[in-house]
């Protein structure tokens, strides 16, 4: 390596670094340059052809090397002064082994040099001296850190190909947070890198096709921009914030002083009004917009001026701070009237947590850097060690006070307090999607930061306080008593609060989060308020403005906060009461409350502790809101949450089993009711779980008998079947709910049922009524001629066998019913091969004897079913001729056969067969192949 040096602040180093050879890749040398003025590295060259806007791992390298190794980097006179000591054979030698050496790639230059040196009049010789880029450059020549500019402009350009979504955002973010540490360092390039990224974005080729065709933005990507819908400043545009960022300045004299000293002072001044210059401490006020004033604290910061950012953020700490107080005071000199009135003000249409500029993150950033430990944070290099920039483990520590704080207050008790203020600001929810999510994202990212401190009595005094102030600070607080109908709800805050509270005071933790359960975007009537712009009702309305995006996340927030107070409250039957009470009125979502119930449910039968029952009564008064909720509406957890509910209620008890069932018809519909809740509560495993005596397994019995017969009268079509099932063992209750069968039977029930309940019947032991129910479903039967593989058929044969296995008088009942219901000819001769076969009542029932003799097919009834079966064959063989194919000719001549079996089972059988065939070949003469196979199988 090499390093070629004139002045002490000016440099050129040059080496090679070698990359040791990789699994898949071989050893790679690559040559680097590097230029140096005054302290910065003012141009890089490399031979690996890395093109990115940061160094290459090559670069990096060697400038390592030489920090570490200075003495084996090897110094040298710029190459003038060597040069100057080389005589004319010396330089004549040093030129041509130059040449020779990089013949290709100097010799033209060399040539042309040569030519104009050896010219008098060339534009060479009338310059004094020549260059030496290993001298420097002159005092005078601007200076700045080496930025590929075409590389920022390949970044954007690439970002801007990918659409902008999703990850191809995180390459901008990156190049953003370049140009802060830029002009944190107070490097020129970081304005430079802005304006380049800018000008890329703004040599889009969309942007003037998009104007030249008049494109308006269309609601997708207008709800990605914080403001643009806001109807009391209706031009702004996504320039509007930085162009008004133009207009600030910086010479107000009261601002002058309280950035540049830490003594500013006033202990004479006695203006206690609003806008007061200094407090009653005599100590430094800036009134100013709020999120404007914070972003006058991230210009210092990002421009590396972090003493007078941190003097700047007290200063609008005390005022927030002061502020507050103000407000507190003006509040409770009306607080009277304002609650009678029920009208709540809203003080901040734009809030600070969620806020483009991020007021509250600026200053709770500057206060906590200044809490890091050391000075370096002043420079920014917190976050560094000098082992290669290890990160290290951040702890903050109570610094000792700034001269404008309490006695005991440090920046960490005033970061900690001014975040609180921010999250617990009353603020109203934006419009756009983006902006929604935004608020959500940066109250969480807000928390999170907290969540890293650790709390100590010091902190614990200023969460009190806040808590306290927000509880009783009516409008200008989100946990108000009154707030407005579009504020953004507390829930993440106040279940940040819950938790750290509880240990250090219950009473206040909990009385803070249940203020927050409210979600009053969801409620029919809540406080309108006044507003500097229209109000509109939420998005519980579809399509109606604003709509709130964010909805769901938030009310899964608000089941989160419930969900916590409810597992911290185990053991405690007052609060866990209360907490019921604020979930039972403020949660809308019958999701949310299973969930609640769940969770409920889970921590009270813990397998490590003891069943808490009043914990499982809270888990069974949440089901059993669910049920009311879902009952009429389609949820497609509604079984899940019945059998749910019911487990829930086992386990609290014999009478919260007893109740549930006395009430079905508040929470269950009577198919549930029967087939779910009763079932299960009758089952063998729920008596044993209870241990139950005969009391009261006879009073559980009773109940679920009572609530059967209300189903069946109810819904006789889905509950006639569990209702006779469940009153098996009481007769009266039985022979009620067969009653009810018979009379839905005529009307409100379908064959399908009747056939199921009567085939029940049948295997209950009571064949009569079986048998009754099964020529009550005959009646709303209808089988047409081609419906043979119809799933009643099974049924129809089943009620014949029926019929048949009760006596001749049971089958003269219903092959009437058959003949007009069933029109199947094959399932009609089926029917009468099997009443043929056995004579009727020889496998009868309840000792019932008969003479032993097969019915005749000459008489009725089965003379009746015989007509029915031949008119059923001639009629279906007519239907199949009229659309008949060659292809199902065959299957046709096997169906005549089958026809002409049963027209001989008739004693003139024979002779209608062949009048039969006859009128067929006279018919259906033109179709002469058919008829041809007719005749060679039946003449």
């Amino acid at each position: 390596m090499r390093e070629h040096y004139k002045m002490a602040d000016c440099f050129h180093l040059s080496g090679t670094v070698t990359e040791p050879a990789m699994q898949s890749e071989p050893e790679t040398v690559c040559n680097v340059a590097i230029s140096f003025d005054r302290c910065k590295i003012t141009s890089v060259t490399c031979s690996c052809g890395n093109k990115d806007i940061f160094y290459c791992a090559h670069v990096v390298a060697l400038s390592l090397y030489r920090i570490r190794k200075p003495d084996q980097v090897k110094l040298h006179l710029p190459i003038s002064e060597t040069l100057f000591q080389m005589n004319r054979d010396q330089l004549q030698k040093f030129v041509q082994y130059l040449i020779t050496v990089h013949h290709t790639e100097v010799l033209p230059t060399a040539q042309k040099l040569a030519d104009e040196i050896l010219s008098q009049n060339s534009e060479i010789n009338q310059v004094h001296g020549a260059p030496d880029p290993t001298a420097g450059a002159s005092i005078d020549d601007e200076n700045c850190w080496h930025l590929d500019e075409e590389q920022v402009q390949e970044q954007v350009k690439l970002f801007l190909s990918q659409g902008g979504y999703h990850g191809s955002g995180k390459q901008l973010n990156l190049l953003f947070a370049k140009v802060r540490e830029m002009l944190k360092m107070r490097d020129s390039n970081g304005a430079r890198m802005l304006t380049l990224i800018t000008e890329q974005f703004m040599a889009d080729p969309r942007l003037s096709l998009w104007r030249q065709q008049g494109t308006a933005m269309t609601d997708k990507y207008r709800q990605l921009w914080d403001e643009l819908d806001s109807s009391s400043r209706p031009h702004r545009t996504v320039f509007t914030r930085a162009i008004e960022a133009c207009d600030l300045h910086w010479q107000d004299s009261h601002l002058q002083h309280i950035i540049s000293s830490d003594l500013y002072t006033n202990y004479c001044y006695h203006d206690d009004t609003e806008n007061s210059l200094f407090d009653s401490h005599g100590w430094p006020l800036w009134h100013e917009h709020v999120p404007t004033a914070c972003a006058r604290v991230d210009a210092l910061r990002s421009h590396g001026y972090p003493r007078e950012a941190l003097r700047l953020a007290i200063a609008i700490v005390n005022t927030l701070r002061r502020q507050q107080q103000k407000q507190l005071e003006m509040f409770r000199a009306q607080k009277k009237e304002l609650l009678h009135r029920g009208v709540t003000s809203i003080t901040n249409l734009e809030g600070w947590v969620g806020h483009p500029l991020d007021p509250i993150g600026t200053l709770f950033s500057s206060l906590m850097e200044a809490c890091r430990v050391d000075d370096e944070s002043f420079h920014g290099f917190s976050d560094f060690t000098e082992n290669m920039g290890q990160c290290k483990s951040l702890e903050y520590q109570h610094l000792p006070a700034h001269k404008f704080l309490e006695e005991g207050e440090s920046y960490l008790t005033l970061a900690v307090e001014v975040a609180l203020i921010g999250l617990g600001q009353q603020r109203i929810m934006p419009d756009g999607l983006y902006a929604q999510e935004k608020v959500c994202r940066n109250e969480e990212q807000l928390i999170s930061k907290l969540q890293e401190i650790e709390l100590d009595d010091t902190l614990v005094k200023i969460f009190r306080k806040q808590a306290v102030f927000l509880l009783e600070a009516g409008p200008y607080s989100g946990l108000g008593e009154v707030i407005h109908r579009e504020s953004v709800p507390m829930h993440t805050f106040a279940k940040y609060l819950f938790t750290s509270l509880l240990p250090h005071d219950a009473e206040l933790a909990y009385k803070t989060a249940l203020r927050a359960m409210r979600l009053l975007v969801l409620e029919s009537t809540a406080p309108s308020g006044d507003m500097s712009r229209p109000h509109h009702i939420a998005s519980v309305v579809p399509n109606r403005y604003p709509r709130w995006f964010t909805l769901s996340h938030i009310e899964s927030q608000q089941c989160e906060l419930a969900s916590t107070m409810l597992t911290a409250a185990k053991g405690d039957v007052r609060r866990l009461e209360t907490v019921l009470e604020s979930i039972q009125k403020n949660i809308h979502s019958s999701s949310h409350i299973f969930k609640l119930a769940q969770d409920a449910f889970k921590i009270a039968t813990l397998m490590d502790s003891l069943p808490d029952i009043t914990l499982s009564k809270v888990s069974l008064e949440l089901g059993l809101q669910v049920m009311r909720m879902t009952l009429s509406t389609l949820n497609w957890r509604r079984r899940e949450m019945v059998r749910w509910l019911v487990t829930c209620a086992t386990e609290v008890g014999v009478y919260a089993l007893d109740s549930i069932m006395q009430n079905w018809f508040t929470l269950f519909t009577p198919t549930e009711a029967t087939s779910i809740v009763a079932t299960t509560v009758m089952s063998n495993s729920t008596i044993v779980r209870l241990h139950l005596d005969c009391h009261q397994q006879e009073k559980l019995a009773s109940s679920a008998r009572t609530l059967a017969l209300q189903c069946a009268m109810k819904d006789p079509q889905n509950c006639a079947l569990s209702a006779l099932t469940l009153c098996e063992k009481d007769h009266i209750a039985f022979e009620t709910a067969y009653q009810i069968v018979l009379d839905a039977a005529t009307t409100g029930m379908s064959y399908s049922q009747l056939f199921t309940i009567a085939r029940y019947m049948e295997h209950r032991g009571y064949p009569m009524r079986a048998y009754k129910l099964a020529t009550l479903a005959m009646t709303h039967l209808n089988l047409s001629y081609n419906q043979d593989t119809h799933p009643a058929i099974n049924d129809v044969l089943w009620a014949c066998a029926l019929s048949h296995s009760l006596g001749k008088n049971e089958l003269a009942a219903i092959i009437p019913l058959v003949v007009k219901s069933v029109k199947c000819a094959t399932v009609l001769s089926d029917i009468l091969r099997r009443c043929t076969l056995t004579t009727p009542g020889m496998v009868g029932l309840h000792g019932r004897r008969n003479s032993g003799k097969l019915m005749s097919l000459d008489k009725a009834p089965l003379r009746q079913l015989l007509d029915a079966t031949i008119g059923a064959y001639i009629n279906t063989t007519h239907s199949r001729l009229t659309h008949i194919s060659p292809r199902h000719y065959s299957e046709f001549i096997e169906f005549l056969s089958k026809a002409r079996e049963t027209f001989l089972m008739a004693h003139d059988g024979h002779i209608q067969f062949t009048q039969f065939i006859d009128n067929l070949k006279q018919i259906y003469k033109g179709k002469k192949k058919l008829m041809m196979l007719v005749r060679e199988r039946f003449g």
